[in-house]
């Protein structure tokens, strides 16, 4: 299906995982792709799925939260395509540990990464999605964003914010018709979940509803939903991808 044909989208943290596989999905539905990562394989990738999909795409070296960077990545899509449709604010790191033992710097590094980088990235596509009078933008956070999680206080702090950013975002931008949508993933199975070994993952799926690590489709089929003109009628809303985990 070709739902993002003619679409232009700017994707974060597209190198690997759910970013990876968003872009993927996106390229498969003919959008044209800026891809961003602090990893400079972004470059090859952009490449990669232009060729493999006929479509245009570019891969730019990025850290989202200097704000210097957001707007040229911005400037850039303009210059290129004349127009960003879609933002997709999936870039993020973690720094785990117990609070007690945190270091002020893992905390800062997270919340700017995972939270003023979305803020930045989209009040810099707001002045040119506000002049389309159109626009998506899609937050990636984290069902312990909703839960909060022990050894995460920077990472569920990072990403409950994202979850009040989303809201007043969407009620600013709706009166430029522009929908800003949340998604909030649970267990996922990525290179990150990999590293735990079958006890943990066993423990984690016995409390899962739906008893399975979600995948990278699950997350991507719904970006690629709410990026689409199909979802025109939903803003300012947190979804969860986690097999019934949180409810």
């Amino acid at each position: 299906m070709e739902i993002l044909k003619g679409k232009v989208a700017i994707i974060t943290g597209a190198a690997s995982g759910i970013g990876k596989r968003i872009a993927e999905k996106f390229a498969e539905s003919k959008a044209n792709l800026v891809l961003t990562d602090i990893n400079d394989d972004i470059k090859v990738r952009a490449e990669e799925l232009a060729k493999n999909y006929s479509i245009s795409a570019i891969g730019l070296k990025h850290n989202v939260s200097i704000e210097q960077q957001c707007k040229e990545v911005v400037e850039k899509t303009i210059e290129i395509f004349k127009k960003i449709d879609i933002l997709i604010n999936n870039a993020g790191i973690t720094r785990d540990g117990l609070a007690i033992k945190m270091k002020e710097e893992d905390f800062d590094s997270v919340i700017s990464v995972n939270l003023k980088g979305p803020f930045l990235m989209s009040k810099h596509s707001f002045v040119y999605m506000s002049k389309q009078r159109s626009g998506k933008i899609v937050n990636i956070s984290s069902i312990v964003g909703q839960t909060g999680q022990a050894g995460q206080a920077n990472y569920s702090a990072s990403k409950a914010g994202l979850i009040g950013l989303t809201k007043s975002l969407a009620r600013e931008f709706a009166r430029r018709n522009i929908n800003v949508n949340a998604i909030a993933p649970g267990f996922i199975a990525t290179k990150m979940t990999e590293k735990l070994d079958e006890k943990a993952i066993s423990t984690i799926i016995q409390q899962i509803p739906l008893q399975r690590l979600g995948t990278v489709d699950d997350v991507a089929n719904l970006a690629l939903f709410l990026s689409s003109d199909e979802s025109s009628y939903i803003t300012g809303q947190v979804i969860g991808v986690n097999g019934g985990l949180y409810m």
